[in-house]
């Protein structure tokens, strides 16, 4: 994952989650949590317990976050963030908890009195992790009309441009989905693991060269054994856990998304 898109990918949680983003410079960010993140990132279980026993006055943190050093100006004092830190996978697995399934219709600015349809869309946030002895994580956000099966990538940010509210407006109606979402969802995997068979493998190649080397010193250490051991088995098996080249698709959150015409 590049420090770009953790940079976007934190924009988008903190925006989502009602907080305001006090400072959005080149490489960090400073964040004004809400009650709500402050409980759930911050481990601060006594002081809330504790203002809830007073009645005091509730007083969220401010986190920096620093997406990336080299950018980041010197003065500028706060978190490292990178992929396999742990604030990072605190991040991750708050967004998985708080955002896991959301149902939105689109507020348009239609002509008042006319009835206007709103097309359903199954949105999905999904991650791809290439996985060996290293490890790559690829978001990507989709779309997919549950009428006609179009399907729009950066469905997220596309999004971001229109006036979503969790209640149906007046004067419209929702039409019905010819696909149902568990098909949806099967039709959106199907389509990133054909993105995936086109890709360039030469990770994976590189990481089987890997493997084979480093299974070759393990051969040569028990060449003397008069019988190989259950270690030998046990550390056989920790190389190809280790190196084993494997794709893994994962929902990070998604919903369904009721839109016009005009709207995608």
């Amino acid at each position: 994952m590049q420090q770009q898109e953790i940079h976007h990918f934190l924009e988008r949680y903190f925006h989502a989650n009602g907080c305001e983003i006090v400072e959005n410079g080149h490489g960090y960010m400073t964040v004004q949590l809400t009650i709500e993140l402050d409980k759930e990132l911050m481990n601060r279980p006594f002081y809330w317990h504790y203002l809830e026993k007073t009645g005091g006055i509730p007083n969220p943190m401010k986190l920096t976050l620093i997406t990336n050093p080299e950018h980041a100006p010197e003065h500028v004092k706060g978190e490292n963030l990178h992929f396999g830190s742990p604030r990072l996978h605190q991040i991750f697995q708050s967004a998985k908890n708080l955002a896991g399934f959301i149902r939105l219709y689109e507020n348009h600015s239609m002509p008042v009195g006319q009835q206007i349809p709103l097309r359903p869309w199954l949105g999905m946030n999904v991650r791809i992790s290439f996985e060996c002895d290293r490890k790559r994580d690829v978001f990507k956000s989709i779309g997919l009309q549950l009428i006609n099966g179009q399907m729009v990538e950066d469905f997220h940010d596309r999004l971001l441009e229109l006036q979503l509210t969790p209640k149906i407006p007046d004067y419209s109606f929702t039409l019905s989905p010819l696909i149902m979402p568990r098909s949806g969802i099967m039709r959106v995997e199907n389509y990133f693991k054909f993105q995936i068979e086109q890709e360039d493998h030469t990770w994976a190649e590189e990481a089987r060269k890997r493997w084979q080397k480093d299974l070759m010193l393990l051969e040569h250490f028990y060449e003397d054994a008069e019988e190989k051991d259950e270690s030998y088995e046990i550390e056989k098996a920790a190389l190809k856990e280790q190196y084993e080249p494997r794709v893994k698709i994962s929902i990070v959150n998604g919903g369904l998304f009721y839109l016009t015409d005009r709207a995608v």
